[in-house]
């Protein structure tokens, strides 16, 4: 299979997709090597995960110069990398005390003299299924605590950004107990749709439409599924802000990564009494912002990494044009080099009827809305099939709380924007079709990965049969 190059645009890198019975075999050897993995105490695991996190660091020229030409930009590469390292390490110091606490013994019940004991079973084998916009991260922020929980873990990342995959597997398989457990696997949806069958839970990351067949398939396997889907994150500014620095937040969180991110801000409502302002700064902004191209170490804005997505982008554009929409900067996508670009867009007089407020973005697009009353703006906030995270920005942080706590939205960042990227220690729901299942944030980001055993210990006589005797309840 052909892979493109999001710079050049040229077919310059191939995979191997696995075929069915190719997964069943890596599926079964997983599942043995789980047994001794589980054994494993969760202090020894994470010697294991520590000696890979060294290892990834120590092999950042191999890694990250994959994942850079997977996406087309090379700083968040570095920190992308860099920072799967730092997840490993916090879940080998989090997970021990996490999952002794998860099992008490001796706990008293409401019957005298009898005392229970909980047991944490880790599933077996699970199976992610991860996107091409973060490629390497997104690959293993679900597989890094289910290894600690002492899973064996498949994943198939994006047959669209797979370049990392053998520098990694190549790190992998030189820590020999962890070669036994993990394996990051070349292919497309077919190969996605092949592996859910041989896994014990599925976490995906994606589109709503493929999440939906997914969560559909996983129902039919009877398993769990983690389902992390799109977002159309709102930002709502009050009168009281500071418009220069509102535009600035605005401007960040929703271009970062050429705003290819589920948390990304893709609708911003701006009150009238400073709008004018607000807007001339972020135009101004926003037309400062340079593309990352010709050469890939300068720049801001790098290309679309999905060609098609480059496609809907500006398919949403001219749907708001064509419906009164008005361009304040940016504007067309264009062609250079080979890949797709499109500098920061900022669109005014946009309408709820429009593709840019109803579907997700992925894009560097930033559609304003003024309006006059906080109703009116909490309500369009609100009118969304999504509601993965926003953001309220306003002068005091009090103000700015009261009204991100009636926003339908798992994650509200309070005087910034999108800090769901940065911040991942707190648990978080995802709202409406942003997804199901239980948060890979916070602590049950590794609890998940847990099926409960109880014991329940009798000390005292256990009953009779004479006990429940008809004649003992008249």
């Amino acid at each position: 299979m052909k892979i493109r190059n999001p710079r050049t645009g040229e077919a310059d890198y191939k995979i191997h997709p696995l075929d069915a019975e190719a997964i069943e075999a890596e599926a079964k050897r997983l599942r043995e090597g789980q047994t001794d993995w589980a054994a494993k105490t969760p202090k020894q695991r994470g010697e294991v995960l520590n000696r890979w996190a060294d290892a990834i660091e120590a092999n950042l020229g191999d890694i990250v110069p994959a994942v850079t030409a997977d996406t087309g930009r090379a700083g968040i590469s570095k920190i992308e990398v860099i920072s799967v390292a730092g997840q490993i390490r916090r879940w080998t110091e989090q997970a021990p005390e996490l999952i002794a606490t998860g099992q008490p013994t001796g706990q008293a019940t409401s019957q005298p003299g009898i005392t229970t004991s909980t047991e944490l079973v880790p599933y077996q084998l699970i199976g992610v299924i991860s996107p091409w916009n973060f490629p390497m991260i997104l690959a293993l922020i679900d597989a890094i605590p289910a290894l600690m929980a002492g899973c064996a873990v498949l994943v198939k990342p994006s047959e669209v950004t797979p370049r990392f995959i053998r520098p990694l597997m190549e790190i992998v398989r030189s820590i020999p107990e962890l070669a036994a457990v993990l394996s990051l696997i070349e292919g497309d949806g077919a190969t996605g749709a092949a592996m859910i069958g041989n896994v014990d839970y599925v976490c995906f990351t994606g589109s709503v439409a493929t999440g939906r067949k997914v969560g559909e398939a996983a129902a039919a396997a009877f398993i769990p599924a983690s389902l992390e889907l799109g977002g159309k994150d709102p930002m709502i500014i009050l009168a009281d802000a500071d418009a220069e620095k509102a535009a600035a937040i605005a401007l960040r969180s929703s271009i970062v990564n050429s705003g290819q991110a589920c948390q990304s801000i893709e609708r911003i409502y701006i009150a009238r009494a400073i709008a004018d302002r607000f807007l001339e700064n972020l135009v101004r902004q926003a037309e400062a912002v340079e593309l990352n191209y010709p050469d890939i170490n300068k720049g801001h804005v790098g290309p679309f990494i999905f060609a098609k997505q480059a496609e809907i982008v500006q398919n949403q554009l001219d749907d708001a044009m064509a419906r009164g929409a008005k361009l304040l900067a940016g504007g067309a996508v264009e062609k250079l080099g080979g890949g797709l670009y499109l500098k920061p867009t900022v669109l005014k007089d946009v309408t709820p009827d429009m593709q840019i407020i109803s579907e997700e973005n992925f894009g560097p697009v930033i559609p304003v809305t003024v309006f006059d009353d906080i109703e009116e703006a909490i309500a369009q906030a609100n009118d969304s099939k999504f509601g993965l995270s926003a953001a309220v920005v306003s002068g005091s942080i009090e103000e700015a709380e009261k009204i991100a706590s009636r926003l339908n939205a798992g994650a509200v960042s309070i005087n910034d924007g999108s800090l769901t990227s940065m911040i991942w220690e707190a648990e978080k729901s995802s709202f409406g079709y942003s997804g199901l299942g239980a948060s890979r944030m916070g602590f049950s980001g590794l609890t998940r990965f847990f099926r409960k055993r109880v014991l329940i210990r009798q000390s005292g006589d256990a009953a009779k049969i004479a006990a429940f005797a008809e004649e003992n309840f008249v």
